[in-house]
């Protein structure tokens, strides 16, 4: 499977269904590796963060630079993974630990103001003021009881977006 060259067996497709906690049909995995092997240009076995950018959608994604560290340098089943989030039949618990992940830029375990605004920022570009940004931040904060210099963690994140209907689906076509 480290070879992109090579065709994926079953126990291979089981192998990355079970690591994506059965997100993905087999169907899908088959998909998403043909779409995999397309990305990864040199057949390295892994897809850089500049080989990401061939997709338009990607390039084209305000908060692209946050994903290129999470996706630099991913392996098929590793890509397959940072997938399932945005699968139907991703948990609320599985969508909230990837959003998480964006907004903690530094991997601390930890959310701060700052982080939060940055991720605002790559959001609205210039369309907003800088004061704007932090005063919309301020009052969602406080409307989910949390100050301007909490520290957010992920059980604070399962709070706040716990009870809500995320759509972060996209469909993987099959052939």
């Amino acid at each position: 499977m480290g070879n992109t060259s090579s065709m994926l067996t079953q126990y291979d497709i089981e192998e990355v269904q079970e690591h994506c906690n059965n997100t993905f049909s087999q169907q899908e995995i088959v998909s998403l590796y043909q779409r995999f092997c397309q990305l990864d240009r040199n057949s390295g076995g892994f897809i850089s963060a500049d080989e990401f950018l061939s997709v338009p959608e990607f390039a084209v994604n305000p908060l692209s630079q946050r994903l290129f560290r999470m996706v630099d340098g991913l392996n098929f089943k590793e890509f397959v993974a940072f997938l399932s989030a945005f699968s139907s039949r991703a948990t609320l618990q599985h969508k909230v630990e990837f959003i998480f992940k964006v907004y903690d830029f530094d991997g601390n375990g930890k959310v701060a103001f700052s982080d939060l605004l940055d991720v605002l920022r790559d959001l609205t570009g210039q369309f907003i003021s800088e004061q704007q940004r932090e005063l919309v931040l301020t009052h969602v904060l406080e409307e989910a009881g949390y100050k301007k210099d909490s520290l957010l963690v992920l059980s604070d994140f399962m709070k706040i977006l716990g009870n809500t209907d995320l759509k972060m689906e996209v469909e993987v076509p099959v052939d």
